[in-house]
């Protein structure tokens, strides 16, 4: 499904941006775009360095004020809806993530909760129930009491993961989750998101490895300076003309014998002329 292929009834998705024109001081990063993520799927954002992906999912979560168009959070524009209402229904976790020193599992945790108080109510019926559910879904249950700082690369990252499913938000953005990890640690960190999905929450993931969204993500937007150049679904849009065209290298592409997804084979860098 190409750009201009998308439905224009957006409003029947949970997120979506129209005609979104997004700048760096002068700079136009992201001109006129539209898109809008499947409800209750995984989306993988994948394109060369420098291409948007970053910009688009801050766009998208209202980190980024828009130069032009709107995003649509359940229909309504993102920009007009209160900053707690926002909180509620969308959770972000960025790049960079930095949490105070000494802190626990369980604290860093419990930080999700924040838009669900108010400031008569710090603690409210539910907290500690969504904390627990938050430290199961990521694994973490015997760990609630280790500091932060002790756990491994993945664990961490799963922690971070369970901060925001605490939020208890139907929308997740995560802007390169896997970053930095080793392989072990990547399929731990992809296998939980998947599983969030299949529990119904609407992921979108900012990710570099075109194996790893392809394998994991339900749908695939392929970026090309600051442009759409398709979406859809892996098994459909991911061609060897594609790869090319993002990437500047040649290679083959064969299903995965257990998932059917696509892999790169033979890959050679194209030498510019």
């Amino acid at each position: 499904m190409t750009q201009s292929s998308l439905s224009d009834d957006v409003k029947t998705v949970p997120l979506s941006a129209e005609n979104l024109t997004l700048k760096h001081a002068k700079t136009t990063i992201i001109e006129n775009l539209k898109v809008a993520l499947p409800s209750g799927k995984v989306t993988a954002i994948v394109g060369p360095n420098g291409c948007g992906k970053s910009t688009l999912l801050n766009g998208l979560s209202r980190i980024h004020l828009p130069s032009n168009g709107s995003v649509l959070l359940d229909g309504k524009d993102i920009h007009k809806l209160p900053s707690k209402e926002v909180a509620r229904r969308l959770a972000l976790l960025p790049q960079d993530t930095i949490a105070p020193d000494g802190i626990t599992v369980t604290e860093l945790i419990r930080f999700g909760r924040h838009p669900h108080h108010s400031a008569m109510k710090q603690w409210m019926m539910g907290d500690q129930e969504a904390i627990d559910y938050a430290l199961n879904a990521a694994d973490l249950s015997d760990l609630g009491n280790r500091l932060l700082d002790t756990l491994s690369g993945g664990q961490r990252q799963r922690a971070w993961i369970a901060m925001s499913i605490a939020q208890e938000t139907p929308l997740l953005l995560l802007d390169e989750p896997t970053s930095a990890l080793d392989l072990g640690h990547q399929i731990e960190v992809f296998e939980l998101i998947k599983e969030l999905s299949e529990e119904g929450k609407t992921i979108a993931m900012v990710v570099h490895d075109l194996a790893s969204a392809c394998r994991y993500a339900d749908h695939v937007i392929a970026m090309k300076d600051g442009k759409i150049i398709t979406q859809g679904c892996p098994k459909t849009i991911m061609t060897k003309e594609l790869v090319l065209e993002l990437y500047g290298i040649e290679c083959d592409l064969i299903p995965d014998p257990m998932t059917g997804s696509p892999i790169l084979i033979n890959i050679k860098r194209v030498k510019a002329k």
